[in-house]
């Protein structure tokens, strides 16, 4: 097999690769492992992997060393999961494995972001003993680094008996990368001081670090290392370094390492343009472009995103489209994303939005600016479900959210009430360092929607600086956890303090009044709204009539409600509610007929309330019309429809009639209908209903009291002692306590706690 060697080395091509596997079957070496191995190789080099997959799998008992150079093949060829597979498949078919197999199995698994399996291979190399292969640990290193866990990777390093200048440059780009720069800075001076000899690689992810965190004076140290010890690259040292003091806003030093620069790449003149770019001197950018070109210097992706960046900022629309004209002409890829998201940019910032959506639209290699914008889209449209199910796709795909990602997963966590998902996302906020102010607020309102009101008081309590959106998000987290008081407290906080306050601010504030009954300070806050000239909107109005009609001042709602502009249908509810609640039913009634004059639906919102004012005023032939109006209107019964159907035939004495409509529901009986019926019971003296159905009343489970306390005080009443007993000692079983009844008045213009 040895004289077959130099024949493989000089294949050039997938047939020639092939004439060569013909002539070592006719020679008898189709089962000759190192044959076998070396055509597997070659075909992968030559771009046929499916060839080399097919002499693998005839191939008859493939050894540890076929099975990692398969693995690695597929590696090489960008098949990551088909290479995890295979790895898996290995241990199922091998007893033993080899060092040779991990480092493609790291890096495939590097590619995906699962680190699960990443931890689970990590455990397999302690099993087998490969902990001390210096490679093998080097490629552990890197997985966890690119997979953002600086932790488990800093503890695999601190743990290496030898450490070489590889993994010493590999656990400062896993920290530069993770945007820890400060930590691999510090890993570098420890470096330096360890004597060890330092390559390229460790000094490009220094510099990056300098230049992240704008240490300049590092920077500058650094940069004096590489003169001393005459550190040669490929001239990336060079880029990095000018992009390095772009970044620190040292112009000067910048121009005078370009202009020294020999040899200059197009990557350099776009690490030069990018620093004018960043220091705003985007003529500056445009002129060094005009002067590339007089160089004949090819361009790439990123230069082209640098001179569109300048472009946009100018608002330079002409010069910009001439740009996105050479795009085309030279064949770049506009539907890239990265070069599609500069030119929605460049469009977005001259006024032209109707190009940006053609732009977008044209994109399809999507990296996370695109993942943002249909998870974002996903949110906004109510399919937070699907949002989350693109989240976990994309992180299975290898890549990293960021803020903005974040936010928007947070968002749909909150919206389905998924507060497990939420925190974990929370846990990689908190490991990775996201915390903005824009995930935080985020976090606030997740954990609010989610019922967990102490969690997002605690986040918003550590928050140093707050913004409007903060004190907004706190506020509509506390209301709809029904501490509405608390949240009344934080807006008069916002307003003592003279901070920042928007119509979100006065809207959340008149909410929680209008949870609490607060009249006084309703008006007091609809009076600061005045003074403050904030923005009246539907909203407002909307949110000032549903306050004004539950604390019982009909005439002020119905005087905000006449002042709409524009009502929609929830303005409508509140005001139909509001009569509906104070018994005001003929003013409820005439509403709805002249809201549905006015060409608007109703919707099950809006009957049930008009229903529940029925029921409250005694309303029969009305209820009864208005629950068959749903049936014409194709709006399908949901149980509280019927609860105000019980209720109101229980109240009107026609106890079989509503005993009859709930053995017809369509679904189960819940105890909120079972508690109207058996209410009217007790007003009619029906005890024989009651005991005809006693077997089920007492079979069923809740943790209403109210229900419990009603069927005992009836059977009290009737001195069914025995029964009366009975029931109370069923809510002591289930833990439940009769819950005291209490009423909020207003003293001296405020609601005692």
């Amino acid at each position: 097999m040895i004289q077959y060697m130099p024949l493989f080395r000089s294949c050039t091509s997938s047939r020639s690769v092939a004439q060569l596997h013909a002539h070592l079957i006719i020679n008898g070496l189709r089962k000759d492992p190192l044959a076998s191995t070396k055509l597997i190789e070659s075909y992968s080099q030559m771009g046929s992997l499916k060839t080399s997959r097919r002499v693998f799998e005839t191939f008859p008992n493939p050894d540890s060393f076929m099975w990692g150079v398969i693995i690695k093949c597929h590696v090489w060829n960008n098949f990551f999961q088909e290479a995890i597979f295979l790895y898996h498949t290995m241990l199922c078919q091998l007893s033993e494995t080899s060092s040779f197999i991990y480092p493609s199995v790291l890096r495939a698994i590097s590619a995906t972001g699962d680190l699960n399996v990443g931890r689970k291979v990590h455990g397999r190399i302690l099993k087998c003993g490969f902990e001390f292969d210096s490679v093998v640990v080097t490629a552990l290193l890197s997985m966890y680094g690119e997979l953002g866990w600086t932790v488990y990777a800093r503890k695999l390093f601190d743990e290496m008996s030898v450490k070489d200048v590889v993994s010493w440059s590999s656990i400062i780009s896993s920290y530069v990368r993770n945007g820890k720069g400060e930590e691999g800075l510090e890993i570098f001076g420890d470096l330096v001081k360890e004597g060890v000899e330092i390559d390229s690689v460790a000094l490009l992810s220094a510099v990056e670090g300098c230049g992240e965190l704008g240490v300049w004076r590092v920077g500058k140290s650094v940069h004096g290392y590489i003169l001393r010890k005459n550190i040669q690259s490929d001239g990336s040292l060079i880029n990095s370094l000018v992009a390095m003091y772009g970044k620190c806003g040292d112009m000067c030093s910048a121009e005078l390492l370009f202009r020294n620069a020999v040899d200059k790449s197009t990557y350099t003149w776009t690490a030069m343009m990018s620093c004018y770019n960043q220091n705003g001197c985007y003529h500056e950018a445009l002129a060094l472009f005009v002067k590339m070109h007089e160089f004949d210097m090819e361009y790439n992706e990123v230069t082209v995103m640098a001179v569109l960046c300048s472009c946009a900022r100018l608002g330079w629309l002409n010069e910009g489209k001439s740009i996105h004209g050479f795009i085309v002409r030279n064949a770049f890829d506009c539907g890239n994303d990265l070069l599609g998201s500069a030119l929605v940019d460049l469009y977005a910032n001259c006024g032209k939005l109707s190009d940006c959506h053609k732009v977008f639209g044209s994109s399809q290699d999507r990296h996370i600016v695109s993942w943002n914008m249909l998870i974002s889209g996903y949110v906004q449209e109510g399919f937070s479900d699907k949002a989350l199910t693109l989240f976990v796709d994309m992180v299975r795909k290898g890549i990293l959210p960021d803020s903005y990602t974040l936010a928007s997963v947070l968002s749909a966590s909150g919206d389905i009430g998924f507060s497990k998902f939420g925190c974990q996302i929370h846990s990689h906020v908190i490991r990775t360092g996201f915390s903005t102010e824009f995930v935080q607020n985020s976090l606030i309102d997740m954990y609010s929607k989610c019922g967990l009101v102490d969690y997002a008081l605690v986040i918003f309590k550590d928050t140093q600086e707050r913004s409007v959106v903060t004190w907004n998000s706190m506020m509509c987290g506390l209301t709809q956890n029904g501490l509405s008081r608390e949240a009344i407290s934080l807006f008069d906080e916002i307003y003592s303090n003279s901070s920042g306050m928007d119509e979100v601010t006065f809207l959340a504030a008149i909410q929680a009044c209008s949870t609490v009954g607060w009249l006084e300070k309703g008006k007091w806050i609809h009076h600061k709204l005045i003074i403050f000239d904030v923005r009246h909107d539907m909203y407002i109005d909307t949110a000032l009539t549903d306050m004004y009609a539950k604390c019982g001042d009909l005439r002020m709602a119905r005087r905000v409600f006449d002042s709409m502009s524009e009502r929609s249908i929830i303005s409508w509810s509140a005001m139909i509610g509001g009569y509906g609640m104070h018994g005001q039913i003929n003013d409820a009634i005439s509403l709805f007929h002249e809201m549905v004059n006015s060409g608007i639906k109703p919707n099950d919102i809006i009957l049930t309330n008009i229903l529940s004012a029925c029921s409250h005023s005694g309303y029969l032939n009305e209820g009864k019309y208005f629950f068959n109006l749903m049936i014409n209107l194709s709006i399908e019964p949901k149980p509280e429809h019927f609860a105000c159907l019980v209720d109101l035939l229980s109240r009107a004495g026609d106890i079989d009639k509503a005993y009859e409509v709930i053995t017809s529901m369509p679904f189960p009986v819940d105890v909120s209908i079972w508690g109207a019926l058996i209410n009217g019971c007790r007003i009619h003296k029906r005890m024989d209903i009651i005991k005809m159905m006693q077997q089920r009343l007492e079979n069923m489970q809740t943790d209403d009291t109210g229900y419990y306390t009603l069927l005992s005080n009836i059977y009290a009443e009737e001195g069914e002692w025995n029964e009366s007993r009975m029931v109370r000692s069923k809510m002591r079983s289930l833990g439940l306590k009769k819950v005291d009844g209490y009423s909020m008045i207003e003293v001296e213009k405020r609601i005692p706690a």
